[in-house]
């Protein structure tokens, strides 16, 4: 069993980036309720405790608290931001809100003798995201750090292991921020180091064994890097035993149903292969709203599963590609819950199964990248580009038609096709169809044709984004290549927002 560091959550949007810069430094991480009892977090013994930020103020009567008997055990904890302040106020300090709040990337000082930032530079960029800072702190703390505008920026109580930092070390923005945390892991908790992804596997294949026996399990698979990688170890596990449905909406990108099933037809299971392009594109007619598209081809997919899955009869348990931020988002024992989340656009639940089997739940998306590649799956499912359950249908702006379809496709396969190849290759990359028409010349003849958009973002966490600088030179490709092999386009705009104020998607 690997050691483990709590994540305690309290409304934090930085939660789950805590906990998997964690495990990328090799230390195991669960994210728990903030008000998790002091006893439950003995019973669970983790060498560790962070506290994340949150949007509220402590000093609020209505604001989240933790179990106070928490600073008493001996573990060590982390506060960030509203987590460094929740400790000191627990403690005895106190906390204002600040005439100015910090907000972005500012310059910190900080005490090279405090085990957090020794061996680090002894002033940095940080990112501040507050409007409170602990005026006073508890007895028994001393400052660590410190910017223009808050004068404890970092404190600690090195004799109680409590420490706390007002910015956020586990962002990208934070220069050292990972040394930061690797600091407070293996130099305060003591950690070893001993998560490793291909114990993982080792684990799961013999739950999977263990639980199965001889017995069948059905997966519903979108060709998606979760449901791909969640068969391949299923696969792995029982070979033989996994029968996997692929319902082909026909709304994926250009070729992309065929590659799913030339990948999966020759492994060790039974794959089927479901061509309802037809039913849910006249589901789709004249529908132009986002939210309704989703909910109608994620009720769509359910009544096609069920229809399929009925003429099986054999298969004893349900499998999914849950990962571990569906779980926390999800709310379950782990998590504040955030949004509903069910798997695959909701799978029926009436279905008669003996039980459901997830084995990817306990892991982050960045995890799930690593586990298919170690588990043989191509590069290129591997490191498919995000894509959204109803697929193209919802990168259509308007209505969904065969020959929208098509344009898209055309474009979107022209634009991966250049940027799979360029040096600094952007995160996430995609085109949308929008429903904006310009004039436009092609001969001699006057064209009135809709927009294609580009849309290229680089992020650490997919929780924040930039626009990705593309150069004028590849983006003037990208123009002249949909423009030209796409008949009826004639206008190609890039977007460069950023997000926030945007999302990554358009609708």
């Amino acid at each position: 069993m690997s050691e483990l560091v709590l994540v305690l959550d309290f409304g934090g949007q930085y939660k789950e980036l805590i906990a998997r810069s964690v495990r990328g430094l090799s230390v195991y991480s669960e994210i728990r309720q903030g008000n998790i009892s002091a006893d439950e977090v003995k019973h669970l013994a983790p060498i560790g405790i962070i506290l994340t930020g949150g949007p509220n103020s402590v000093y609020l009567s209505d604001s989240p608290r933790c179990d106070p008997g928490l600073f008493s055990l001996g573990i060590p904890i982390l506060g960030i931001c509203y987590g460094m302040h929740l400790m000191c106020y627990t403690l005895g300090g106190e906390v204002r809100h600040g005439e100015r709040g910090e907000y972005g990337t500012v310059s910190a000082g900080f005490n090279k003798d405090s085990i957090l930032f020794n061996g680090l530079a002894e002033k940095s960029a940080v990112l501040m995201s507050h409007g409170d800072h602990v005026n006073r702190l508890p007895d028994g703390f001393v400052n660590s750090g410190f910017t223009a505008d808050c004068i404890n920026a970092a404190c600690e109580n090195v004799n109680a292991k409590l420490y706390g930092v007002q910015f956020h070390p586990e962002t990208g923005h934070t220069v050292n921020g990972r040394e930061i945390l690797r600091n407070f892991l293996y130099r305060v908790c003591g950690a070893s180091g001993d998560y490793k992804l291909a114990d993982y596997i080792d684990k799961q294949v013999k739950g999977i064994r263990q639980k199965l026996g001889n017995e069948k399990v059905l997966l519903a698979l979108s060709g998606g890097v979760d449901s791909s990688v969640c068969a391949a170890l299923l696969s792995k596990a029982v070979p033989g035993q996994l029968t996997c449905i692929f319902v082909d909406h026909g709304f994926m990108r250009q070729n992309e149903g065929d590659e799913i099933e030339a990948v999966f037809s020759k492994s060790h299971l039974r794959f089927i292969r479901v061509n309802a392009k037809e039913k849910f594109l006249a589901k789709m007619k004249g529908v132009s709203e986002p939210e309704s598209k989703r909910k109608i081809i994620g009720e769509e997919f359910i009544r096609t599963f069920e229809e399929e899955s009925a003429k099986l009869g054999d298969i004893s348990f349900l499998a999914q590609g849950t990962i571990y931020p569906d779980v926390v988002e999800s709310g379950g024992k782990h998590g504040a819950t955030i949004k509903s989340h069910h798997n695959v656009g909701g799978l029926p639940k009436n279905l008669k199964f003996a039980g459901v089997i997830e084995p990817l739940s306990g892991l982050f998306k960045d995890e799930v990248r690593v586990l298919g590649k170690k588990l043989g799956l191509p590069q290129s499912l591997v490191n498919r580009q995000p894509f959204p359950g109803p697929g193209l249908a919802i990168r259509i702006m308007g209505d969904v038609t065969e020959e929208k379809l098509e344009i898209l496709r055309k474009a979107d396969a022209i634009l991966r096709e250049e940027l799979d190849v360029v040096k600094r290759r952007p995160d996430q990359y995609f085109a949308v169809l929008t429903d904006t028409r310009t004039v436009g010349v092609k001969g001699d003849d006057r064209t009135y044709d809709p927009v294609i958009a580009i849309r290229a973002v680089i992020t650490g966490d997919f929780m924040t984004c930039d626009y990705a600088p593309l150069p004028h030179k590849v983006l003037g490709r990208i123009s002249s290549r949909i423009t030209s092999e796409i008949p009826s386009v004639s206008r190609v705009v890039y977007d460069i927002t950023s997000k926030p104020p945007a999302t990554v998607e358009w609708e």
